[in-house]
């Protein structure tokens, strides 16, 4: 079975079929996680695996409701299922969290590297004294209004 990126050929802006995979992924992913009853889904799978009785049990929806949550869930990569006899565990893939950690967390620190840079300048800025000569840069500072 092809892909959907082998299926639609390189992306526009020229990224490969791979990235294009994993844009994908993240997408069904995240926006499978959108869903309140799908995070309290992945919130009880990370416990350990249980059945759609199980998983149903805290929602006033119908086990059929939760059938359809877990198959988007499946869709996104982040559950997967397995047989044991009659029973289909549902199982918490924690590879699939770890890439969204990933993901967000090579934007956070990438945002955590430009406040300590700020944080930076501002203690050199205030350590530094203040010249008269006008070589230090300008502060503005609010100035009385004269009273009449």
């Amino acid at each position: 079975m092809r892909s959907a990126a082998a299926i639609l050929g390189p992306s526009d802006d020229g990224r490969d079929e791979a990235s294009v995979t994993a844009d994908e992924l993240l997408d069904k992913a995240f926006l499978a996680l959108a869903d309140p009853v799908r995070r309290a889904i992945v919130a009880r799978l990370s416990r350990g695996s249980a059945t759609v009785n199980d998983l149903a049990e805290p929602f006033a929806i119908t086990k059929q409701a939760v059938s359809r949550h877990i198959h988007v869930l499946e869709q996104a990569g982040l559950v997967t299922r397995s047989r044991d006899a009659q029973r289909r565990p549902v199982h918490l893939d924690a590879a699939a969290l770890e890439r969204l950690t990933a993901w967000i967390d090579r934007y956070r620190l990438v945002a955590e590297a430009r406040y300590r840079a700020l944080d930076g300048v501002l203690a050199t800025s205030r350590s530094a004294p203040p010249t008269s000569s006008g070589g230090g840069q300008a502060v503005a500072t609010p100035q009385k209004e004269k009273e009449s």
